[in-house]
C-alpha cells in the first residue's frame, strides 16, 4: 500500500486560504495590524512563486460592530447586517493597504449561497473569478452579509471557502483557524485527544470524532471545517486545518507547523469533469465537421460550429454535444439560452451583440465546462 504524503503548499498551483475572525479582529482593540502585514508577506511569496491566491476572509461584521459600539453581545439580524455593512469596508481597504506594497492588487467579491447553488449565477462568478486571477489580482471573498437572510446564507466562511476553492479550480485550500488540525476528540475537553496529520478519506468514523467547539468571534465549528473538507476533496481540492496565529502562518506551514491534511484523490480539473459528466442533459447541439475536430483537439466550442439545436434550457444547464453522424461525443454547461442558442447557431462570435442585442461571450460551451 502507498504510502500517503502530505501536500506542499509552496506547490501549490491556485491557492485559497480562508481567515477567521478572531485571528483578524480583537474585540477590544479591532483589527489585529500586524498580524495582517505578516499575513500579506505570505500571500506576496506565494504569488511570487507563481501561485494564483485568493483569500476568503471573515472579520466584517467583528469590525463594524466595534465601530457602532454594539457590544459583545449575540446581534440581531438587522444589526448584523448594519455591521457587515460598516465592516466591510474597513475589511477590504486593510486588504488594500497591506497588499499594495508588495504591488499586489486586490479586489472584493462578496455572495450568498445563492450564488453558487444557481448554475447561471455560479457560471457568472467562475467567470469573473477566472478573470481577476488571469490579471494578477488577490480576491477578497466574504458572504454578502448586507443581503443574506439564513435560508441564502452559508453562516461560516469554513464552507464558503470549500466552495469557492471548488468554484475556481484551486488545488489547496487553508482553513486558518484556533486549532492545529483535526483531533479525534476535543482536545480541550480530552486530554486523550489525537490529531491526525493526514486525513485519507472522510469516514463516518472521522465524521463521529467531529466536536461543534465554537470561539467568541468565529461561527465554525469542527463540523463545519470536516463539511468543508468533504466539498474541497470531492472538488480535487487537498484542505488543511491549522493554527492561524502565529505571524507568517503559510510560512509556517511549509515550514513543518502542526496541521491537519485532507487529501484529494484528483485534481480540480478532473473532479469538475466527472460532475459535469454526471449530469443529465437538458438539449442537444449538432455540431458539423469543422467543429467536431476542434472540440477533439481541446478547443471551446463557437456558435458557428452549430448546425441545430434541440431541447429546452437556460444558461448554465447541461447539454450534450453531438457530430454530424448524430454520435454524443459529450456533454458542457452551455454559456446560453436555448432561444438564444437557435437565434446565434452558425454564426460567427463577433455578431453575437448584432443578433442578440448585447455583447454576449465569443463561445457557447467554453472547454474547462466540457466533457469530451
Amino acid at each position: 500500500m502507498a504510502t500517503l504524503i502530505a501536500p506542499d503548499i509552496r506547490s501549490a498551483r491556485r491557492l485559497v486560504v480562508k481567515i477567521g475572525s478572531a485571528l483578524l479582529v480583537d474585540p477590544e482593540t479591532g483589527l489585529k495590524q500586524g498580524w495582517l502585514a505578516a499575513l500579506a508577506l505570505d500571500v506576496a511569496e506565494a504569488k511570487a512563486r507563481g501561485a494564483d491566491v485568493v483569500l476568503v476572509s471573515s472579520g466584517s461584521i467583528a469590525l463594524g460592530r466595534k465601530v457602532l459600539g454594539l457590544g459583545t453581545g449575540a446581534l440581531t439580524l438587522e444589526q448584523s447586517q448594519a455591521a457587515a455593512a460598516v465592516g466591510q469596508i474597513r475589511l477590504a481597504r486593510a486588504y488594500e493597504e497591506v497588499l499594495a506594497p508588495h504591488g499586489i492588487t486586490t479586489g472584493q467579491i462578496l455572495v450568498t449561497l445563492e450564488d453558487t447553488e444557481d448554475r447561471r449565477r455560479y457560471l457568472n462568478s467562475r467567470a469573473t473569478m477566472e478573470t481577476l486571477l488571469g490579471l494578477g489580482v488577490v480576491p477578497i471573498v466574504n458572504e454578502n452579509d448586507t443581503v443574506a437572510t439564513d435560508e441564502i446564507r452559508y453562516g461560516d466562511n469554513d464552507r464558503l471557502a470549500a466552495q469557492i476553492a471548488v468554484t475556481c479550480g484551486a488545488d489547496q485550500l487553508i482553513l486558518l483557524s484556533d486549532v492545529d488540525g483535526f483531533y479525534s476528540a476535543n482536545p480541550k475537553t480530552d486530554p486523550s485527544a489525537v490529531r491526525f496529520d493526514l486525513v485519507d478519506k472522510i469516514t463516518p468514523q472521522i465524521e463521529a470524532m467531529a466536536g461543534d467547539a465554537i470561539s467568541g468571534l468565529s461561527k465554525g465549528g469542527m463540523k463545519t471545517k470536516l463539511l468543508a473538507a468533504k466539498i474541497a476533496v470531492a472538488g480535487g481540492c487537498a484542505m488543511a486545518i491549522m493554527e492561524g496565529s502565529v505571524l507568517q502562518p503559510l510560512q509556517a506551514l511549509a515550514g513543518g507547523a502542526q496541521r491537519t491534511w485532507f487529501v484529494a484523490h484528483s485534481d480540480p480539473q478532473q473532479a469538475r469533469k466527472r460532475w459535469i459528466n454526471a449530469m443529465k442533459p437538458r438539449g442537444e447541439l449538432s455540431l458539423d465537421a469543422g467543429a467536431a475536430l476542434a472540440l477533439l483537439a481541446g478547443k471551446s466550442l463557437l456558435p458557428a460550429g452549430v448546425t441545430a439545436v434541440s431541447g429546452s434550457f437556460g444558461r448554465g444547464d447541461p447539454v450534450a454535444i453531438v457530430d454530424p453522424e448524430g454520435a454524443v461525443l459529450g456533454k458542457g454547461l452551455v454559456r446560453y439560452t436555448a432561444v438564444e442558442a437557435r437565434a446565434i447557431a452558425g454564426h460567427r462570435s463577433g455578431e453575437i451583440e448584432a443578433i442578440l442585442g448585447y455583447q454576449g461571450r465569443a463561445a457557447l460551451v467554453h472547454r474547462d465546462d466540457m466533457v469530451i
